[in-house]
């Protein structure tokens, strides 16, 4: 049920940050400041199309990193998972669910980023000040989320432990 759920949140956020990045990028000046000193001078700046390769490859890596070990799981190719998370193991599903929710909130962060950048390079339309709690909020539910993987995996030595 959790995979099942945490599978779809991620494919939405994989549409949304793909949709974000495309809208955003259209939007963006030729020349990309993505640093601003006290005055609101462009301090950094980067190619429009060096920012959206650079977009791309950090949502592969990133996504490719953590879909690696439910891929793993899924498809039975590592014997070491497949004997911790057996199928039919309730934590096997909270552990796929984990990483699957996990990517989705790493894409939404991503999108976060690109939408930062562009609130930065048209502070006459969007002003970055304005969005400070999503800014705030991603920190916070990387933490929830790996305080939650230490939970599923510390009921997962107590279970294998009450076993032996």
């Amino acid at each position: 049920m959790f995979y099942r759920f945490g599978k779809a949140i991620y494919f939405i956020s994989v549409l949304l940050f793909i949709f974000v990045l495309l809208y955003f990028y259209s939007a963006l000046p030729e020349s990309v400041s993505y640093q601003m000193d006290e005055a609101g001078n462009s301090t950094a700046d980067l190619g429009k199309g060096s920012f959206f390769y650079l977009m791309i490859a950090m949502f592969v890596i990133c996504n490719g990193l953590v879909l690696l070990p439910p891929k793993l799981l899924e498809t039975k190719s590592h014997t070491g998972l497949r004997r911790i998370f057996p199928v039919g193991d309730s934590y096997r599903d909270y552990f796929l669910g984990w990483f699957y929710s996990f990517g989705a909130i790493l894409n939404l962060s991503l999108g976060l980023m690109v939408f930062y950048t562009h609130s930065i390079n048209n502070q006459n339309e969007i002003a970055s000040s304005e969005f400070n709690i999503f800014f705030y909020m991603i920190p916070v539910l990387f933490l929830v989320w790996i305080v939650g993987l230490f939970l599923i995996l510390t009921g997962k030595f107590k279970q294998v432990q009450n076993r032996s």
